[in-house]
């Protein structure tokens, strides 16, 4: 009946009209016959009030009526639910990484990508990863998503049946930059699918930095992004001996961001704030960071140009 850009996009457009039709013709239904009882029924004077008490056949009715249509929903529900989970042998395994605010795909062999770059009548079986909170993969084309949860191995999968490029979203709050979390998906045909794959450079088994990977897994890119943006702190690109305008005791000094000042920074956040920022949104990381693992973070702003 309806067509879609996947083989799974027909069983969820068929469950979603199905359901829409009903709540069309009840919404329809029930309006009429509310406007039909008030003009009926309407006070009029002389007119004795009637009172009216049970009505069986009325009430099998509107048991009846309604059961069949909600075995009817889950029915169209499941058929197009069952094969979301029934991944064909020969499919394409691509791992899908969510992190905030960005998607990547690991091809494997070290071959990683910004886009889902897919063949066209393949299936392919996205294994999901997050990399630091709750995110959600969404390919509204293909009529696919599901949740990226932290520690969780979950997956999702399709046939992609045209060629073209196609959305990706998040649909799960991940923080201040989710609405930015988008990517795309890039059908393409076999052959030049494999040519592209060819010719993707191997980076993927290159390590982060430990400092990367440290202000990762600390919560320190929640707050404070690595491009020069604006976000709940100061960004880290360019903060290595750049100077900054900071409050400290209620009054405002210039000082160079040296290695000190930012080893300060992770312990006494609220010590010498950067003038426009907010005192008490950064907790102190003592205990939590090590002086070896602050460096390491410094050293790792130091290249951050």
């Amino acid at each position: 009946m309806f067509d879609g850009a996947s083989n799974l996009a027909q069983g969820v457009d068929n469950a979603f009209f199905f359901i829409f039709a009903v709540a069309f013709v009840f919404i329809v239904g029930i309006t009429a016959f509310m406007i039909y009882i008030v003009v009926k029924y309407k006070r009029s004077k002389g007119k004795p009030a009637m009172q009216f008490s049970r009505n069986i056949k009325l009430e099998v009715i509107w048991t009846v009526i309604p059961l069949i249509l909600v075995i009817l929903m889950f029915y169209y529900g499941w058929v197009g639910f069952a094969p979301m989970r029934k991944v064909p042998k020969d499919a394409l395994e691509i791992t899908a990484i969510g992190r905030m605010w960005e998607w990547e795909f690991d091809y494997g062999d070290g071959k990683v990508a910004k886009e889902l770059v897919i063949p066209v009548n393949k299936p392919v079986r996205l294994n999901l990863k997050s990399e630091d909170v709750n995110h959600s993969l969404f390919i509204p084309a293909f009529r696919v998503k599901e949740d990226v949860v932290p520690g969780y191995d979950n997956y999702l999968w399709f046939t992609p049946y045209y060629i073209g490029d196609y959305e990706i979203l998040c649909t799960e709050y991940c923080g201040l930059l989710h609405s930015s979390m988008v990517s795309k998906t890039r059908v393409l045909a076999e052959e030049e699918y494999e040519d592209w794959l060819a010719n993707l450079e191997a980076t993927g088994d290159i390590p982060d930095p430990e400092g990367l990977v440290l202000l990762r897994e600390t919560g320190c890119l929640a707050c404070h992004s690595l491009d020069g943006s604006k976000l709940v702190g100061p960004s880290f690109k360019g903060v290595y001996n750049s100077e900054r305008v900071v409050v400290d005791s209620n009054e405002e000094i210039t000082i160079v961001a040296d290695e000190e000042y930012l080893k300060r920074s992770i312990y006494e956040p609220d010590e010498q704030l950067v003038k426009g920022f907010n005192k008490g949104l950064m907790q102190s990381y003592e205990g939590t960071v090590t002086g070896e693992e602050a460096d390491l973070m410094i050293d790792y702003l130091k290249e951050l140009e």
